[in-house]
């Protein structure tokens, strides 16, 4: 179910009334039901292998925990991280494995390694599981609840949660409707103990989680939608267009990618806020970093956060010397590239944003030991913001389209000439309105860290307003969130 529609409106209209309406029993009851309807309405078979790794990790969790021997609650770990990485892998990377090394062998005259799916399982699952051309169909939000469920039996394993012994509550730890197909990734130290919390109404805290809805559905189709529709005719093919079109492509992308996930993070913090759940922040103003560092402390805080505690450090982190500390860092941009998709792009995208942490270490390093200090002042600040902006914006393209469309557009951008001309489907009211959308964003983000409790009279009425005008009128179609593919 799409955040951005009638039927979740309604949905959510109705769940969170029931809510208010039930005891604590009634309320969990609710809230577990109604997220199997929500993943549901998306391909109902997939909520099997949900409901498979749940059982799993559930009783993972409570084995590991009454274990007294190291060995075996290690082994009870690799069971449970096991079954979640292989349903992960099997749906999502056995199509790229299969292509990747199938290809390869071809190429070097050797027969596939890799069997088609017809002959590893019978063809009804097949055709359960696939779309139209064989290909694995990926279920919704696999990424997202594959990795909450797996900070869980990790943090059982550490001594940091207990088990829960509760399995209602365990599946609504994953389930959750808000987060539960595009995250916040959720640690099990912040969500179990609300699970089992009685929330009383509160209006300041509904009225903040629906702003935040509201500016989330602002961002999504209005700023978001908008965007793409540039985007979407510059870069289908972009062979087509000129260096400037591409260039303005480019930067409108970051804008799209960045309005399109945040404004589900925040329709999804607001939704939870309204029944008095309290979901982590998900990114502070990216776009105002002042380094690439600085830019991943802002951006998708959960998954980097999640890389950083459950990849990064068990690598080592920083503590065996600097070559490890940058290989440390290198391997987690590249599974981060991985993560985000099934595409030789992406880890060229991940390898990108390890270069440049790795080469922003070496900077600092070096400016350290030769005594040199930039000094703090407006021009620096502004200086560094689109620096890193620039250097983010590049990355985004490899994002977006494949390494030889990559290229070929980053090519035409180099080509770029004053006598170009922008080819656009929008008008140039239209194009204008883009640019303002774009600035009042930013404006917004600046002085308003978080929207804000008090005088908002002017936040609350004018983005529900345009939102609800913009999807009325038809203007934007009701598109899928960019991030539901990962």
């Amino acid at each position: 179910m799409l955040f951005n529609t009638i039927q979740f409106i309604i949905f959510f209209i109705v769940v969170t009334l029931a809510y208010f309406s039930l005891s604590w029993r009634g309320r969990w009851i609710l809230l577990l039901a109604t997220s199997c309807y929500f993943y549901m309405v998306f391909k109902p078979i997939f909520i099997l292998i949900l409901f498979g790794t749940i059982v799993i990790d559930y009783y993972a969790g409570i084995w590991i925990e009454k274990s007294r021997d190291q060995k075996q609650k290690k082994l009870l770990l690799i069971i449970s991280l096991i079954s979640n990485i292989g349903i992960l892998a099997f749906f999502k990377y056995y199509d790229f494995l299969q292509d990747s090394v199938n290809g390869l062998l071809a190429s070097l005259e050797v027969r596939p390694l890799f069997p088609p799916l017809t002959r590893l399982m019978p063809t009804q699952v097949v055709e359960w599981i696939t779309t139209g051309s064989g290909k694995i169909l990926l279920p919704i939000g696999l990424s997202f609840h594959t990795f909450q469920a797996m900070s869980y039996t990790i943090e059982v394993y550490r001594g940091n949660q207990k088990a829960e012994r509760h399995f209602g509550i365990y599946a609504l730890y994953v389930m959750f409707y808000p987060q539960l197909v595009a995250g916040p990734i959720e640690r099990p130290q912040n969500m179990l103990f609300q699970f089992h919390s009685y929330f009383k109404y509160d209006f300041e805290q509904v009225k903040s989680g629906l702003m935040q809805m509201a500016f989330g559905l602002f961002k999504k189709i209005v700023i978001a939608d908008r965007l793409s529709l540039f985007v979407d005719h510059a870069y289908n093919p972009a062979s087509d267009h000129n260096g400037l079109t591409l260039l303005l492509a480019t930067v409108f992308y970051s804008f799209q990618i960045y309005c399109d996930f945040s404004g589900y993070s925040d329709m999804a913090i607001g939704a939870a806020r309204v029944m008095g759940f309290t979901l982590m922040d998900n990114f502070r103003s990216p776009y105002e970093a002042r380094s690439i560092p600085e830019f991943w402390g802002r951006w998708h805080i959960s998954l980097s956060t999640w890389f950083r505690d459950y990849l990064y450090i068990p690598l080592g982190g920083n503590r065996k010397g600097e070559f490890y500390k940058y290989r440390n860092q290198l391997i987690v941009f590249l599974v981060s590239g991985l993560w985000h998709g099934t595409s030789w792009s992406f880890v060229v995208w991940g390898g990108l944003h390890g270069f440049y942490q790795i080469s922003a270490s070496l900077r600092d390093k070096w400016m350290k030991k030769a005594n040199i200090s930039i000094p703090d002042n407006l021009f620096t600040r502004i200086i560094n913001v689109l620096t890193t902006f620039a250097l983010v914006t590049l990355t985004w393209v490899f994002f977006r389209n494949s390494i030889s469309r990559s290229l070929e557009i980053l090519k035409e951008i180099g080509n770029l000439s004053l006598s170009d001309r922008i080819s656009s489907p929008l008008n140039p009211t239209e194009m204008w309105f883009c640019v303002f959308l774009i600035i009042l964003l930013l404006v917004k983000e600046h002085y308003y860290e978080k929207i804000p409790t008090r005088n908002t009279l002017v936040f609350f009425i004018l983005f529900p307003m345009l939102a609800c005008v913009t999807y009325l009128l038809s203007v934007i179609t009701e598109k899928q969130f960019i991030y539901f593919q990962f």
